[in-house]
């Protein structure tokens, strides 16, 4: 997504057109996307045996999932309003949208066919999807409301479980009180306040000036290089899990 953004630096500071790509954004993302390898290399390696069976289960890798996924949707509420401050950027907005709704199915009809029994009706661009319209209705809402509702979003199913939303068309809620059989999980509640809480930031840096300092900052080339699988997380994301579990198979039948 191109980062030229109008940023305000301040209550009542003029404002100006800030243009380039955001570095830190870029390398932020990329820290997600290699955090995210990471554990899906593990889960291959259990996979074909590699690792012993629930390796992925203990606390330690499922905290990295869970907070991975979480730096993925944070950055989600952090983009949507730099993107989206002074104005909705409809034509932008529809077909970056666009390509995560069609990417999302793709990795639906894929997983439905490879393991129907825990396919991904609801992984983690399903949630990016659906909280890029949702975001788009608070924008306008001032931070500290923001981080009040990113909380509330958060700890609600730790305290709200409900049987009536255990039919299957619910469980894009997260609020059902049976387990959902899927290898990737990201319901809105509790994952869309990740998203209320980076929009609350964005709107923060902004008021500080922080935004305007960051695009101004010119990376060493070195960190330039390391941002690049964040100016394309999406082709990263779709391309990252067939090469390692391409690489896992290729090492598992040497091993037979």
């Amino acid at each position: 997504m191109r980062q030229d953004r109008t940023i305000r630096q301040g209550p009542g500071a003029r404002t100006g057109v800030v243009r380039g790509r955001i570095v830190a954004l870029d390398l932020a993302r990329a820290l997600a996307l290699v955090a995210m390898a990471v554990f899906h290399f593990a889960f291959d390696l259990e996979l074909f045996g590699f690792a012993a069976p629930g390796t992925t289960m203990e606390p330690g890798w499922r905290w990295l999932a869970y907070l991975t996924a979480g730096s993925f949707l944070f950055l989600v509420g952090v983009s949507l309003w730099l993107a989206h401050q002074n104005g909705i950027r409809w034509r932008g907005y529809w077909v970056r949208l666009g390509m995560i709704v069609a990417a999302a199915l793709a990795i639906t009809v894929v997983t439905w066919f490879a393991m129907p029994e825990a396919f991904i009706f609801f992984g983690i661009l399903h949630s990016i999807a659906v909280a890029s319209l949702l975001g788009l209705l608070f924008l306008r809402l001032p931070a500290p409301m923001l981080i009040v509702l990113g909380v509330a979003v958060i700890c609600l199913p730790q305290v709200l479980r409900l049987e009536a939303l255990d039919a299957p068309w619910f469980w894009w809620t997260g609020l059902q009180a049976l387990r959902v059989p899927s290898v990737d999980y990201v319901p809105v509640f509790p994952w869309f306040g990740p998203v209320l809480l980076g929009i609350a930031t964005a709107q923060i840096f902004a008021r500080t000036g922080l935004w305007a300092r960051l695009s101004q900052w010119e990376a060493p080339a070195g960190l330039r290089v390391a941002a690049w699988p964040g100016r394309h997380s999406l082709a990263v994301y779709l391309l990252h899990q067939p090469v390692l579990v391409s690489l896992v198979w290729l090492a598992a039948q040497f091993r037979a």
